[in-house]
């Protein structure tokens, strides 16, 4: 079945070019200066805004929050949805603009600028443009993962399980985001996958073998690497465990890293 899922427009979903950045702000209250908010994943009773689920219900209601983009194209990211508020204004900048292609471009990056031994705290981060002449290899699409299915879903994967990394997520959580997911537009089988995804429980080593050649591990991590919040320390252990699984050489983590945080 999975081989019917139009796996690249499934994973712009998740991305959702200009989505993320957009849903973050306005679930929580958005903008420079505004306070960060409080993990929905960690704490979803006493997270600010209410947590997962009140996000859930304002977006299925339409009343504000993530939902409130629902008539527009940032309704897309998906990703925005999974993570809440944990992750207010991260997910945007340059990958905001370029999607899957631009996942291939920070990867890309962060692999250039690892090779010359730069420093990673000053090395330059890939902007918009460069979604557009992403080397060859580093595109998404590129390859099959290891399993044979398309890569795009391979990412997809590691983002859901990320996202789930400190083990938190109730039943009515699951069913709210089961039913936003069923409202996007997605054909039937880009739903089961994604469903299917949602309610598995992924390990690192299953996700980091995913990954077929470097330029996959790479991007493995940049796509988990968006799904986390590496202040909390059992969602960083998971980013950490997950770079050791994917036998990233020494420093590109960092290199990687550079480029989720200052794009």
């Amino acid at each position: 079945m999975s081989t019917m899922i139009n796996a690249k427009h499934l994973l712009d979903r998740f991305l959702g070019p200009g989505g993320a950045a957009s849903a973050l702000e306005k679930f929580s209250g958005g903008g420079a200066g505004a306070s960060p908010a409080a993990s929905p994943w960690l704490n979803p009773a006493g997270a600010a805004g209410g947590g997962m689920a009140e996000a859930a219900k304002r977006a299925l209601g339409g009343q504000g929050g993530v939902g409130s983009l629902a008539m527009g194209g940032a309704a897309g990211s998906l990703l925005g949805l999974l993570v809440g508020g944990k992750k207010k204004g991260k997910l945007g900048g340059a990958l905001s603009h370029g999607g899957a292609a631009m996942l291939g471009a920070l990867a890309s990056r962060a692999y250039e600028n690892w090779q010359q031994g730069k420093a990673p705290a000053q090395a330059p981060v890939a902007a918009p443009q460069e979604a557009e002449r992403v080397p060859q290899k580093f595109l998404p699409a590129a390859a099959a993962g290891s399993d044979g299915q398309p890569f795009e879903l391979s990412l997809i994967r590691a983002m859901i399980a990320a996202a789930k990394a400190d083990g938190h997520i109730d039943e009515e959580e699951r069913r709210l985001i089961f039913e936003r997911v069923g409202q996007m537009g997605l054909d039937a089988e880009g739903k089961a996958f994604v469903f299917d995804a949602l309610a598995g429980n992924a390990g690192v080593s299953e996700i980091a073998a995913l990954a077929a050649t470097p330029e996959q591990a790479s991007e493995i991590y940049l796509a988990s690497r968006l799904a986390v919040d590496v202040t909390q320390p059992e969602e960083r252990a998971w980013l950490e465990a997950l770079a050791g699984k994917l036998r990233l050489p020494d420093g590109l983590a960092a290199h990687l890293d550079r480029q989720i945080e200052a794009a």
